[in-house]
């Protein structure tokens, strides 16, 4: 690829808002009251870039004695603590200003619920910036790791896969890209590098560098 490129999509916890500390802690606390203790290195392997759905059968299956309606339940937590705290993750409106003056299309594929990221985004102030660009996995037949919702969000912008870049801070997420066929760069200020370096194109902990990467 040449950069710059036409498109960037960004997931959205832990790249576009810093929401994924208030979740964990969240999860963390609340499956140790049915039988399950995790630390928070162990909770962020394990949950971190997955599926609500997919992180209730991992419990389970580690011994966790969950609620059927856990899922609906948890969502419920997670999105008081959100609403009322939520931040933006630290310089990614400046990298948003770096985009939108290069004339740079961006995207949001995430596999959360359009609830969360109404609530997120709406908080931090990027949802004005993002309207009509916001997708989740409730808009395409699989989730991350699969392919399907960063193909979908390029189909939704007209760019060839091979104009696009995904920023992600998940192994999840990065597999996701690479069975997309997009180039992924990974964010690495609140995940272990090593679990990124082999499945992203490049690594980096501040959104400060992100436009140099890009080509901006």
């Amino acid at each position: 690829m040449t950069f710059p490129p036409d498109l960037v999509i960004f997931d959205c916890d832990g790249v576009l808002v810093d929401s994924e500390v208030l979740s964990v802690a969240i999860m963390r606390d609340n499956l140790a009251r049915h039988g399950l203790d995790l630390s928070r290195a162990q909770a962020d392997e394990l949950f971190v870039g997955g599926t609500m759905m997919g992180i209730m059968e991992m419990a389970q299956n580690m011994g966790a004695d969950l609620p059927d309606d856990w899922v609906e339940l948890i969502y419920q937590d997670i999105y008081a603590e959100l609403a009322a705290k939520v931040e933006p993750v630290d310089g990614i409106v400046d990298v948003l200003d770096a985009l939108d003056a290069a004339g740079i299309a961006c995207a949001v594929g995430s596999n959360g619920r359009h609830e969360k990221m109404e609530i997120t985004l709406t908080r931090t102030g990027l949802k004005r910036r993002l309207a009509g660009r916001i997708y989740s996995r409730q808009d395409v037949a699989r989730p991350k790791p699969a392919p399907d919702l960063y193909l979908h969000a390029a189909a939704q912008a007209g760019v060839p896969v091979s104009r696009a870049v995904v920023i992600e801070d998940s192994p999840t997420g990065a597999q996701a890209a690479r069975a997309a066929g997009m180039l992924c760069f990974g964010y690495t200020a609140a995940t272990d590098p090593a679990r990124m370096t082999p499945l992203c194109d490049a690594v980096f902990d501040r959104m400060a560098v992100l436009p140099g990467l890009l080509g901006l």
